[in-house]
């Protein structure tokens, strides 16, 4: 009967706090001692013969009190002094609190019998008080229970006044044992904070002896409540964020160090590779991308929102997306046109939470973005102690140990942990690249196994983004060869996506990119995986094609190799076609790429199209685009682009209402429209009359920057 209200803080597996302890039904129309006996007997087969690990006495200490509780109230339940018309207005009010009380004691017994072993020995202060404060509540009402006013007997009498006197006499309780294990676990940080591994006897004795976590799943389940608490309190969290981090570092280690790699690991990674993990190990983001919640997305951008706020209209928009739009001059919400009564924009706190949950529900990364209140409007991302460094560092040793010497499928799981530390900080990046594991990743790339091969590319990817591993990878002896490959052939869509990624990660670095380019068939998986890729991996591709378009001398192999119909094929593509519109722009620019746009007979109506209705972003690139195409492709690529329906006023428009790049952009193209008019007309032509504004830039080749998420 009890609300799902109730229990929400067991299910999200939070401290209780004082919101969960509110009464959940309406008690004025109810059999007050029936429900109180039937949830007393309910609490007590619960828990009367469950074994608490930790907080043993004092689960005991209430269970036994609710036993008493449950008699008394069985007593009255069939007696007729317990029916409502008899009772007592001061028994009434007792009752109802008493109410209140048994459901607290159900949370914080559920919550000692569902938490992990380490959260419940890090908590054990906490936790003692809340056993505490529940007892001097219960002693509380024991002092006012009116048991004058009840017809009890005499044996039922004398339990109730053993209770009181029991509970004017209960003081805190934290288990000394308990506490000396606590002491324990913050030592091993100590010492991972001072640069030295723990004893691994000591560790054994520690995980295995003292707390039973005999085996990987034991430990797994340990460090995912441990991620868990992080994420949903959002921050607010004793231990810090940063110092629990720490702690899930060594448990971390010692998953691997105790336990190496057991033959449950293999299965999981050869039988069910698409077994979605939780916590760090995560369900991929391709199982994802496609199912992104519509209201989880900026109306501007299309992409899932990092920091939702709302404008005056009561419309939400990415933080970035909309500043930008403001900047622009615009006054008008986007998606509804009405006039902004104020700039002033407000944090969308609730769906932001969503967001963020939803993320690590499905193990999408989620890097908020930094604003000037980052402290209390961000979430929370804990910087990374020492220790956790240490730990980590120690962790990527023995992986990469299992990446040197050990079987495939030790191999394959080392990779997939390796694939996981690099995604959670540039520190991680650099010891594991330090510690040799690139070029056991380039041996895995070539792997028959396809689990082995998606994860060994993926920590590749996540490894490369780290600027100076760019460098390492590159410099590896036939490692870009490998990376192509696993794009041309890989055995999974995943690997073939991430493979693109990885080129797009290393391209960021201007001198690889002809490197890149020149590379056998590289170019062309690029080119076939827009046409042909799932939306994720088209985004890979063009996000790829698009950074080596920046480098003037691969344009001609960019040709060879169909990019030109590749990108003009997929203008019309959501989610890739602000990016295609830029490579087409930077193509352009040369006199063999205006050539090759030419010929494609789509190419100028699909970008007039993306002046019409696309986004912002997009029309800049169009116009863009379609600019470079008349400069470099002379008075035929103008004659093609002034001859097609709508472009004065689309123009016109962009002048008015478009970003600034893209106002720019217009008015050059309005300019060589002018002057291709005026020179027909002194061949007796005639014109449109084309406006320009006459602070147009006419060399502004600017593009925006893009990122790529580790996975």
């Amino acid at each position: 009967m009890a609300s799902a209200a109730i229990f929400s803080s067991v299910r999200r597996r939070r401290s209780p706090s004082l919101e969960a302890f509110l009464v959940p039904v309406d008690l004025t129309q109810v059999a007050l001692v029936q429900t109180l006996a039937a949830l007393s007997s309910d609490l007590v087969s619960c828990f009367s013969d469950h074994v608490f690990f930790f907080q043993r006495r004092n689960s005991r200490s209430l269970v036994r009190r609710v036993e008493i509780f449950l008699v008394v109230l069985t007593y009255l339940r069939d007696s007729r002094s317990g029916s409502s018309s008899n009772l007592s207005p001061t028994a009434v009010l007792c009752f109802k609190e008493l109410y209140l009380l048994l459901y607290r004691s159900k949370i914080l017994l559920d919550y000692c019998s569902q938490s992990s072993k380490l959260w419940l020995l890090l908590q054990s202060h906490s936790i003692s008080g809340h056993f505490h404060d529940l007892n001097q509540e219960i002693s509380t009402l024991l002092d006012v229970f009116p048991i004058k006013d009840l017809n009890m007997s005499d044996d039922i009498k004398e339990q109730v006044e053993l209770l009181q006197k029991q509970g004017r006499q209960c003081k805190l309780y934290v288990d000394k044992n308990d506490e000396v294990l606590r002491l324990k676990f913050f030592s091993f940080l100590d010492e991972f904070e001072n640069g030295r591994i723990p004893n691994h006897v000591e560790l054994r004795l520690f995980f295995v002896e003292r707390l039973g976590i005999k085996d990987v799943e034991s430990c797994r389940s340990e460090i995912e409540f441990l991620e868990e608490q992080i994420v949903n309190h959002e921050g607010d969290i004793e231990p810090a964020a940063s110092v629990l981090n720490g702690f899930i570092a060594i448990t971390r280690y010692c998953q691997f160090l105790l336990f190496g790699f057991e033959e449950d690991e293999l299965r999981l990674c050869f039988e069910n590779p698409k077994k979605p993990w939780k916590g760090l190990i995560s369900q991929e983001m391709a199982h994802t991308f496609l199912t992104i919640p519509k209201d989880f997305c900026c109306p501007i951008s299309l992409d899932l929102m990092k920091d939702p706020v709302i404008v005056s209209t009561g419309q939400t928009y990415d933080r970035s997306s909309i500043a930008r739009w403001m900047e622009e001059g615009h006054c008008t919400c986007p998606k509804t046109g009405q006039m902004l009564d104020d700039t002033r924009i407000v944090p969308n706190r609730a769906l932001r939470n969503l967001i963020v949950q939803w993320c690590i529900a499905h193990g999408v990364p989620y890097d908020p973005t930094e604003t000037g209140d980052a402290s209390a409007e961000s979430f929370a991302v804990a910087l990374p102690t020492k220790a956790a460094i240490e730990a980590n560092r120690a962790t990527a040793v023995l992986l990469i140990q299992q990446l040197a010497n050990g079987s495939q499928g030790a191999q394959t799981v080392a990779a997939r942990e390796i694939r996981l530390l690099a995604k959670t900080g540039k520190e991680n990046r650099a010891f594991i690249a330090e510690a040799g594991a690139i070029p056991h990743l380039r041996k895995l790339l070539s792997s028959s196994n396809p689990v082995a091969q998606e994860n060994a590319v993926t920590a590749m990817l996540n490894l490369s983004i780290y600027a100076k591993n760019k460098s390492r990878i590159m410099d590896e002896d036939g490692c870009l060869g490998s990376i192509v490959k696993v794009l041309r052939l890989g055995l999974t869509v995943e690997a073939r996506q991430n493979a693109a990624a990885t080129l797009f990660s290393l391209s960021a670095v201007h001198e690889y990119k002809k490197r890149i380019a020149d590379q056998g068939g590289a170019v062309e998986a690029l080119a076939e995986l827009l046409r042909v890729g799932t939306p994720r991996g088209k985004k890979d591709a063009v996000t790829a094609l698009f950074n080596l378009a920046t480098h003037a001398d691969t344009c001609s192999r960019m040709i060879e190799a169909g990019t030109v119909t590749a990108l003009v094929g997929a203008l019309g593509k959501e989610g890739v076609a602000e990016e295609v519109a830029g490579a087409l722009a930077l193509i352009v620019r040369q006199p063999i790429g205006a050539e090759a746009v030419g010929k494609e007979e789509t190419a100028v109506s699909g970008l007039i199209a993306m002046m019409q209705c696309g986004t912002p972003r997009g029309k800049e690139n169009a116009v863009a685009a379609l600019l470079e195409f008349c400069r470099t492709g002379g008075a035929t690529a103008t004659r093609r682009v002034l001859k097609a329906p709508a472009m004065a006023s689309l123009l016109q428009t962009l002048l008015f209402t478009g970003t600034k790049r893209a106002r720019r952009k217009a008015a050059s193209l309005a300019r060589v429209f002018q002057k291709c008019e005026n020179a027909a007309s002194r061949f007796g032509g005639s014109g449109v009359g084309y406006p320009f504004a006459s602070n147009s830039t006419t060399n502004d080749v600017s593009v925006v920057p893009m990122s790529i998420s580790v996975l």
